[in-house]
């Protein structure tokens, strides 16, 4: 009779017991695979290494000429003889050519936040940072969208691998103010 009130109260403790202890594994830990970023608010490191070569050649040649002749169709006795003899002649050539060549290059390390997940699970990212050496400022911004599987286990990813990536380099300071033209020239090439 001991044996099954002692079996019952030890039941009775085993289950009062294990629905109050809580357990020591937690589900949102993942201790052995790479925690990838999937959540807004989360940081992805940006590699940014860009470079375009961009180049622009044009060549115009145009020439055009034309020749007029003023006869009365009389044989003199015309109010318009003195125009007999009279010939009008053009010749219009011009040419040209024009090149621009243009070279970029920019490498930073950003570190963007996760501003929004899409409904396939891509992940829309932005980031700003400011550089500031010997009174200028330069500031780096992108906006992009990404595929968590291109981030690497690092946490990081190449901005090749940005869709939609505006990239862009602003600079503030005294190079900057130098590099502009003045008013009177802004004026100017806006006139001509």
């Amino acid at each position: 009779m001991y044996r099954k009130i002692f079996t019952a109260v030890c039941l009775v403790l085993c289950l009062t017991v294990s629905a109050y202890a809580a357990s020591l594994w937690d589900d949102n830990a993942n201790w052995f695979g790479d925690s990838r970023p999937g959540r807004v608010g989360d940081i992805v490191t940006v590699l940014v290494n860009e470079r375009t070569d961009a180049k622009d050649e044009a060549t115009m040649d145009i020439s055009k000429s034309s020749s007029n002749n003023i006869n009365d169709g009389a044989n003199g006795t015309s109010i318009l003889s003195f125009l007999r003899g009279l010939t009008f002649a053009t010749t219009n050539s011009s040419a040209g050519d024009g090149s621009v060549e243009r070279k970029h290059h920019a490498t930073a390390t950003l570190a963007c936040i996760i501003t929004e997940v899409l409904p396939n699970g891509n992940l829309v990212i932005e980031g700003t940072r400011d550089v500031r050496t010997s009174d200028e400022i330069l500031q780096f911004q992108l906006v992009g969208v990404i595929r968590p599987q291109d981030v690497n286990a690092d946490n990081q990813i190449s901005s090749r691998l940005i869709a939609n990536a505006e990239i862009a380099v602003k600079g503030r300071g005294i190079i900057s103010k130098t590099q502009k033209p003045g008013v009177i020239t802004q004026i100017l090439q806006a006139v001509f």
